[in-house]
């Protein structure tokens, strides 16, 4: 296998990773609209607006994280730089704090993320395919090793294929959850709190597979994110049984 991995129509080439991109997001909110239409206590006007707001946080916390995670780009970055720079713990921080903002100026107490947990899941599966499709080129790859699964992405150095454990943990964490919905009845808003938690806490672990140096007291500014959303969310960790409400 020959990285990256694009695809050929005629005499055009579009990388791959960009195809998987498109289709996570295409994907992801087809599923969301799906589980929407099966019942949803907030308004029409109120979900588009707490949207909008999840996507401008989410595009301006992905590529500020992008840009902290590479502090060697501060000064040399361009625009195709700023845009490229980007980081799905950024984007998911980001995305929560355009969606509490929105949210208090809408009046609105209804939990909005429970509903996109799943798609969240589905849609990052997706992206991860197309980051292990890239190689090199995005940054996701994992330090060199010697592990019998260890991949060599194009540069002659067997590494951690990161993305590829990305897409396990998802799906295992995908499969925690429903296993754990069909045992008790969740609180509002409980299901979307343990989906970062747990993904903010495996992020945090594997960025220790990762060949860049970290320099802010030896960890990266991605692990410094998990730091400060685990915080957020620490009484999810002090308090789980608050998770849980009676059937």
């Amino acid at each position: 296998m020959q990285f990256p991995i694009d695809i050929h129509l005629g005499a055009v080439t579009v990388p791959a990773h960009l195809v998987l991109e498109v289709l996570a997001y295409t994907v992801g909110y087809r599923y969301y609209a799906a589980l929407r239409r099966r019942g949803d206590a907030i308004s029409d006007v109120a979900r588009m607006w707490i949207f909008i707001g999840a996507a401008t946080g989410a595009l301006l916390g992905s590529r500020l994280l992008g840009l902290l995670e590479h502090p060697e780009l501060w000064t040399t970055a361009s625009l195709r730089d700023v845009l490229g720079s980007k980081t799905i713990v950024g984007g998911l921080l980001g995305g929560l704090v355009g969606v509490e903002w929105t949210k208090r100026r809408l009046g609105v107490r209804s939990s909005s993320g429970d509903l996109m947990v799943y798609p969240l899941l589905l849609g990052m599966m997706i992206g991860r395919v197309g980051c292990f499709m890239a190689g090199l080129e995005d940054g996701t790859h994992g330090a060199a090793s010697r592990l019998p699964w260890a991949i060599d992405l194009g540069d002659g150095i067997t590494r951690h294929p990161l993305p590829l454990y990305e897409i396990g943990f998802l799906g295992l964490l995908w499969a925690a959850l429903r296993r754990l919905q069909g045992r008790v009845r969740l609180a509002d808003g409980a299901l979307f709190k343990l989906m970062m938690v747990a993904y903010l806490s495996y992020r945090f672990g594997v960025e220790l597979l990762k060949p860049e140096p970290r320099p802010w007291a030896g960890l990266s500014a991605i692990q410094l994110a998990c730091l400060a959303g685990l915080g957020y969310y620490r009484r999810v960790l002090l308090h789980p049984h608050e998770l849980v409400t009676p059937r």
